[in-house]
């Protein structure tokens, strides 16, 4: 078969690899229809992951027809057409007993990103991120080994396309723990550094929950300019303004702050020359700059909600500043599987359209480009789709309007 492979930083391609076979009674061999390059593969691409290896299959975001099924399987079968949450959970342990899929103990035997090694058990294996993470080979393929499908694959369907339920698999249900992490109603203000896929699907959620005010802060004109049509949101370019979080607080009552506030960056933020220079130097695993934004932009009592990667020791993070407001952390992998038929219903009845965020559809053999535009944020990139072969189902037109119908 045809996968999008590793072959060091900034550099993948399209390489044959051998079919995957069934290896566990719980497995299911699943054909892609749809996959996505997430801003999670771009840590990736750029080769700011450990344990990413020559030859890694890679791809969290994918969709498909089910063509072979285990002898346990007894939740999908043969012909069934399903999304594949990101995260892999067997169903029965402590954790996915709790609903906090995210965390189960059994699927990856590795250690995660955690750098206190008395912490143990890892949380779940995730698809085709690195051997940190179970080096799982992902769906950015024609084909992929779906692990404890009894649990993850999510029958969607048949009058819903692919685009409109893809992103069920991940951003979705990322940006909607995101926003319901950070405690957003009817009525409340919310500020969300990142205007990436994440951080825009969050503001349609939030616009969906009846947010007052969202504010969103960005590097990228193009993505803030979309974000302002489509959700409403007020943008802060940070290019232009070196403290978002002043000009926030300049705009709430009292100079207070908003009731929650969502780090969609992550790791990856751009921090100072000192952090640059403490990361060359292996000393620091990831910028503060946005969490620290974070922590000044939102109000006494509020809630930093994390979606966004971090790994790693952090420079500069003002605990006494988040003590002195009195601040809640919520953070971590999404939880995917405790929130796909809630967000599958949002979708049937028009309230929410995550599809409205793609720009570029794209062939699977035109995957390396792909990850390049993505990168690079050229021709306006939000999101890029790819398609192995020929699609099982009609791909609709480019969506015009916004990521909320409501």
């Amino acid at each position: 078969m045809r996968a999008l492979t590793y072959h060091g930083a900034h550099s993948v391609k399209v390489d044959t690899v051998p079919d995957p076979v069934i290896e566990d009674p719980e497995d299911i061999i699943l054909q892609v229809t749809a996959t996505a390059i997430c801003g999670s593969d771009l840590h990736l691409y750029r080769g700011k992951i450990p344990r990413t290896e020559h030859g890694d299959i890679f791809g969290h975001e994918f969709m498909g027809i089910v063509v072979e099924a285990g002898s346990a399987v007894t939740s999908v079968q043969k012909g069934d057409r399903v999304v594949v949450p990101f995260v892999i959970a067997c169903g029965t342990c402590f954790f996915c007993n709790h609903d906090l899929f995210a965390a189960c103990e059994t699927t990856n035997t590795g250690r995660g990103a955690i750098v206190n090694k008395k912490i143990v058990p890892p949380g779940a294996a995730l698809f085709g991120f690195s051997h940190l993470y179970g080096g799982i080979p992902g769906g950015q393929a024609e084909y992929v080994r779906v692990p404890k499908a009894n649990t993850g694959p999510f029958k969607v369907p048949s009058t819903l396309a692919d685009e409109k339920v893809l992103f069920l698999s991940d951003i979705l249900p990322t940006a909607w723990q995101a926003v319901t992490n950070a405690g957003i109603g009817q009525g409340s203000s919310v500020a969300i550094y990142g205007a990436g896929p994440v951080g825009l699907l969050a503001a349609a959620c939030a616009k969906m929950l009846g947010a007052e005010k969202i504010f969103m802060v960005d590097h990228h004109a193009y993505r803030l300019a979309y974000a302002e049509r489509t959700y409403g949101v007020i943008p802060i370019n940070f290019d232009e303004d070196d403290d978002p979080a002043e000009t926030i607080l300049e705009q709430t009552p009292g100079n207070r702050g908003v009731d929650g506030v969502i780090d969609a960056v992550g790791f990856e933020a751009k921090g100072s020359t000192t952090e640059t220079i403490l990361t060359n130097l292996k000393l620091e695993g990831s910028s503060g700059k946005a969490l620290r934004q974070c922590i000044a932009a939102v109000r006494r009592g509020g809630v930093v909600s994390v979606p966004g990667v971090y790994a790693g020791p952090i420079h500069g993070f003002l605990f006494g500043d988040a003590f002195d407001k009195g601040l809640t952390f919520r953070m971590g992998q999404t939880h995917v599987q405790k929130y796909l038929p809630e967000l599958l219903g949002y979708i049937e009845q028009g309230k929410l359209a995550p599809e409205a965020i793609i720009t570029h559809r794209l062939s699977l053999e035109q995957a390396a480009e792909g990850y390049k535009i993505f990168d690079k944020k050229e021709e306006d990139c939000r999101k890029v789709i790819l398609t192995p072969g020929t699609p099982d189902v009609v791909i609709p037109e480019p969506v015009t309007g916004g990521g909320v119908l409501a």
